[in-house]
């Protein structure tokens, strides 16, 4: 007869059990840590609820995250906002509505103090109008308008430079179901200011306001009263227009991009047009033009000052050098040094990252649950993202390896033929085309073990809705210490913003980071020097 006692281990568990009684069930039927408020309110801000995961619906997702958020709110609020700033004004995030979101419960919820940390921190988080209308229909979910949230508005139009104001005003006139003349009737903002009171006369709807001075609004009039594409190319020329301010009738006009493209496109506007350029005729290989935007694609400077993320960089360049819209409603050829700068852009984005100098696994879980639901409402899978993320530290790094990881045994673990040799949307695509399986997150480790390999830090990309294996991966990864006398460390890559982790929080040789965070090359470096 079997003797029953022999099951019972605290070195090895199987994941369906619990191995240690801080340990919950996850999503998946297997149990894992959970990570604390800062480390969720880190995951939502970053990586977003929009495409919920595998196991957890949307609306599910974000009502477990906003219970976080809204506890932090009233609690902690100083904290709070202090996070959003740092995650939201250092680019650090694919989308600006978590933060925005968190903001506007900040600025409802918490003490005197907190509220007013949240209001003065509104242009710091809120920098465009369509960022100012977001935050207005969020913040109504929680509180009325009373006093301190009608001056900080207020002072968003008063604080900055008018040209500036008017840009925003010309340019995003009208989103999430407001306006900037439904937001000056509340805030009632006061100036001495002549050309700002004639700016905000000419919001509130005095169409006949002289706008002396506001060249943009001059040249958004002129535009709108524009007969041919040549004028509104002239326009654009003088006044330094964008094309939001521009008629549609007129956007399918090869002149008027030249006129644009000559004036300079932000970064963010030319990497979501690129596709329409191409369309236009516009990127041809081997023009000069190409060349010239392909320059400022890349130029990582640009790339900072816009606070371009890049995971937006690595969705535009797919996209584009797919040559066609996601529905296929358009199609293009995509122009090959485009398609180079992008990558080199994707790259550039993280800015510049210190090599460890250690011996390194990057672990890509690419099981069933990992491949399916998109992140943060982009169109890619944590599959994807986790693919061309290893990529950038690969890119650093001289000692390392990449595989991927499902569930069943070691044979199911085996290195990927991904390198930053390759481009971006080759590699990320043979990560996609990979079959699916179970999650089994202790496998790297045992692998390593089983293998005779030296590794000083085993990073593990995953949703961390690991139960298929016979081991946890925190145990693996102390059966792999005892037996190399490495004191190997394990960075876990969150994909998806839930409150699991594979990580013990008390072992100081684990660190949790969001996926999505433009930081995490860096951090993955620093704590693998022990920094």
């Amino acid at each position: 007869m079997a003797d029953p006692l022999t099951a019972i281990s605290t070195r090895a568990t199987p994941q369906s059990q619990p191995a240690d009684a801080r340990q919950v069930p996850n999503n998946a039927g297997g149990h894992t840590f959970t990570v604390d408020a800062a480390t969720r309110l880190r995951r939502f801000l970053v990586l977003g609820t929009d495409g919920g995961t595998y196991y957890t619906d949307a609306p599910d997702l974000t009502r477990d995250n906003a219970g976080v958020v809204l506890e932090m709110a009233t609690t902690a609020t100083t904290e709070l906002v202090a996070e959003i700033v740092a995650v939201s004004h250092g680019g650090r995030a694919p989308r600006q509505n978590p933060a925005i979101f968190a903001l506007a419960a900040a600025c409802s919820l918490g003490d005197d103090d907190g509220r007013r940390a949240a209001l003065d921190a509104l242009p710091l988080v809120a920098r465009t109008g369509t960022h100012l209308f977001l935050f207005a229909r969020y913040v109504e979910q929680f509180r009325g308008w009373g006093r301190g949230l009608r001056r900080a508005v207020a002072n968003w139009y008063l604080d900055r430079p008018v040209d500036e104001v008017a840009f925003q005003a010309v340019k995003y006139r009208q989103r999430e179901g407001w306006s900037h003349r439904d937001l000056l009737r509340l805030a009632h903002p006061r100036t001495d200011d002549e050309r700002r009171t004639a700016l905000f006369r000419w919001i509130l709807g005095h169409d006949d306001t002289p706008v002396d001075g506001l060249s943009v609004v001059d040249g958004f009039r002129r535009a709108r009263a524009a007969t041919s594409a040549e004028q509104v190319a002239a326009l654009v020329t003088e006044f330094g227009l964008s094309w939001e301010m521009l008629p549609d009738e007129h956007l399918n006009a090869p002149v008027v991009w030249e006129a644009l493209l000559e004036r300079g496109m932000p970064q963010t506007a030319l990497l979501r047009q690129l596709p329409r350029l191409t369309r236009l005729g516009l990127l041809s290989p081997l023009s000069a033009r190409t060349a010239e935007v392909a320059a400022r694609l890349s130029d990582p400077d640009r790339l900072r000052a816009a606070r371009v993320h890049p995971v937006n960089v690595l969705v535009a360049q797919r996209t584009y050098a797919a040559g066609h819209s996601a529905r296929g409603e358009s199609r293009w050829e995509p122009s090959r040094p485009v398609v180079d700068a992008l990558d080199q852009a994707f790259y550039a984005a993280f800015g510049a990252v210190e090599p460890s100098g250690r011996r390194l696994m990057l672990a890509l879980d690419v099981s069933g649950s990992m491949s399916f639901h998109p992140v943060s409402g982009l169109p890619i899978t944590p599959r994807e993202a986790s693919a061309a993320l290893s990529l950038v530290t690969a890119s650093t790094e001289s000692a390392y390896e990449i595989v991927g990881f499902t569930g069943g045994g070691l044979g199911a673990l085996s290195t990927l033929s991904i390198s930053p040799g390759q481009r971006l949307d080759d590699a990320v695509r043979a990560v996609s085309d990979l079959p699916f399986g179970a999650t089994d997150c202790a496998l790297p480790m045992l692998a390593a073990l089983d293998r005779g390999l030296e590794v000083d830090t085993f990073v593990c990309y995953t949703d961390n809705e690991t139960w298929a294996g016979s081991v946890h991966p925190h145990q693996a990864l102390a059966r792999y210490r005892d037996h190399t006398g490495i004191d190997a460390k394990l960075v876990v890559v969150g994909m998806t913003a839930t409150r699991f982790s594979i990580a013990d929080p008390t072992d100081p040789g684990m660190l949790d980071v969001a996926g999505f965070d433009a930081s995490v090359p860096t951090l993955i470096s620093d704590f693998a020097r022990g920094l």
